[in-house]
C-alpha cells in the first residue's frame, strides 16, 4: 500500500537545501562518488536488428549521463536507473520510427487492426514518464533537484 502524501526528498538533497532534520528525514544511503561506467550496449542489446537502438541508447548515455552527474550527482551505483532510462529512449524512438513506416493501422487477415507498436510505444512512453520524473530530467521535475555543491579537492571527479 503506497504511502500518502508527498513524494519524500532524497536525503542529500535535504542535506543541499539546508531542510534536514533528523526527527523527519532518514539519512538514506550513501553512494561513494564515483562516475557511471558506461554499459557494453552490445551485451546488453545483442543481435544485429538491436544496432540501431544500440547506437540511439550510446547517443543518450553520451548526452544524459554527464549532465545528471553534473546536476543531480549520480553515482556508478545508481546507474541502473540511468540505463533504464537510456535503453526506453531508444525503444521509444524504435517504435515511432516503425510507426511512421507501417502507420496505426495494420491489415491482418481478420481486417485492420491497431498496429502492436502502438501499444508498445505508449506502454515505454509511460515508463520513459516515470523515469523522466525520477532523474530530474523535465523542466518540473528540475527545480526539485538541488546540484552536489562544488568547490574543494574534489573538483572535476566527475569530468
Amino acid at each position: 500500500m503506497a504511502i500518502p502524501g508527498h513524494k519524500p526528498k532524497p536525503h542529500i538533497q535535504a542535506v543541499r537545501e539546508g531542510t534536514f532534520r533528523a526527527d523527519r528525514n532518514s539519512e538514506g544511503a550513501s553512494f561513494a562518488p564515483v562516475p557511471p561506467v558506461e554499459p557494453d550496449w552490445s551485451e546488453l542489446l545483442p543481435g544485429d536488428s538491436a544496432e540501431d537502438v544500440r547506437v540511439k541508447a550510446r547517443d543518450v548515455w553520451a548526452r544524459t549521463v554527464p549532465a545528471l552527474v553534473h546536476s543531480a550527482g549520480l553515482t556508478d551505483p545508481q546507474r541502473e536507473t540511468a540505463i533504464e532510462y537510456c535503453v526506453t529512449v531508444a525503444r521509444l524512438w524504435q517504435a515511432e520510427r516503425e510507426l511512421s513506416r507501417t502507420g496505426l493501422v495494420v491489415e491482418t487477415e481478420r481486417g485492420n487492426v491497431k498496429s502492436p507498436w502502438v501499444t508498445i510505444a505508449h506502454q515505454y512512453r509511460s515508463h520513459f514518464r516515470s523515469l523522466v520524473g525520477e532523474l530530474g530530467l523535465s523542466p518540473a521535475s528540475a527545480t526539485r533537484i538541488t546540484p552536489p555543491e562544488s568547490g574543494g579537492d574534489d573538483d572535476g571527479i566527475f569530468d
